[in-house]
């Protein structure tokens, strides 16, 4: 009994390696990459479009000679604007810095009857306007949130009417400076294409404007103040990279 217990243990540490070797081979899964998530880059020189409509308030004064302004009513004129926009955004993480010049076209008018003398109506149109800012924003990858600040300008046509019949007694334009403030989102779209909401803010403080016509008119003089808001929606073409991959 021993002899065969000896000859079985032998054949058994005999057998058992060539036993595992016939074993199938225990197979391990390939260790993935890690995934890359797309980063949209903001950075980049950019051209775009914007309409939208905006509202501006003006209130008149008959400046005397050497004499305090003597109140003459307001009036708020509403209409549309359209035009464009050039600029360069960089950005350093998820702050995104950039310099603006918009350009628009525009129609806002109204008019209200002069408290000093109702006989006579007085009138406000925006004709344009502009604004040269700089931006500072923060992105969520194709989404970002942005403030805006800086100059502005409108040019604006000044009217002196009779009330009774509209017949135009004295005529000037205005080019007048300002500043702005705004706040937009904006999305990206595609790499390159971005569409945003904006409003703006341009705060044009008071204005003397002596009418240039008839030449008599020019000793009549009147300061005007002027508030402006305008809401846009703008489209842009970012002259920049692809999206890149980030870990």
């Amino acid at each position: 009994m021993k002899k065969i217990v000896l000859a079985a243990a032998a054949f058994a540490a005999f057998a058992a390696p060539a036993f595992a070797a016939d074993l199938p081979q225990r197979t391990y899964a390939p260790v993935k990459a890690p995934l890359m998530a797309a980063v949209y880059d903001w950075t980049g020189f950019y051209i775009g479009g914007n309409g939208g409509y905006g509202t501006s308030r003006n209130c008149w004064g008959v400046v005397p000679a050497g004499g305090a302004v003597i109140p003459d009513g307001c009036h708020s004129q509403s209409g549309g604007v359209i035009g464009g926009q050039v600029g360069y955004r960089w950005q350093a993480g998820q702050f995104v810095f950039g310099l603006e010049g918009q350009g628009d076209w525009a129609s806002m008018r109204s008019s209200h009857v002069s408290v000093v003398n109702p006989l006579l109506t007085d009138s406000s149109k925006v004709t344009s306007l502009g604004l040269f800012t700089g931006q500072v924003g923060y992105a969520w990858n194709a989404a970002l949130l942005y403030l805006k600040g800086g100059a502005a300008v409108t040019n604006n046509n000044l009217l002196q009417a009779t009330t009774f019949g509209g017949v135009g007694l004295n005529y000037a334009t205005s080019t007048r400076w300002g500043g702005a403030i705004g706040v937009g989102f904006e999305y990206g779209f595609t790499p390159n294409w971005s569409a945003a909401i904006e409003y703006d803010r341009l705060i044009m403080g008071n204005a003397n404007n002596s009418f240039s016509v008839p030449a008599g008119a020019a000793a009549v003089v009147n300061q005007i103040s002027q508030d402006v808001d305008v809401i846009t929606v703008r489209v842009n073409y970012k002259f920049g990279g692809p999206v890149v991959a980030a870990y």
